[in-house]
């Protein structure tokens, strides 16, 4: 019997599972979120991941990606993506 892992989890004392990333989202409190890296090509979330890098350039201060909206306006963009 298998289990089915969700397509965001929210994931701080979870290994990374293959084929996904980790990601900080949050405005003032950073939230580490796990997503397929099939996110990698949706136009929307490229959109965001451009939002970071004119934010943080490369020097992200979580040490991963940190991706600069709300932890809401990320749910909802992640429920509309397609895997």
């Amino acid at each position: 019997m298998g289990f089915r892992l969700p397509r965001i989890a929210n994931a701080k004392t979870l290994d990374i599972p293959k084929g996904y990333f980790a990601v900080y989202v949050g405005e003032s409190q950073k939230k580490r979120f796990v997503v397929p890296i099939s996110y990698l090509n949706q136009p929307l979330f490229l959109d965001l991941l451009s939002q970071a890098e004119e934010e943080f350039g490369y020097n992200h201060p979580m040490g991963g990606i940190t991706i600069p909206c709300s932890e809401d306006a990320f749910l909802d963009l992640t429920s509309r993506l397609s895997v």
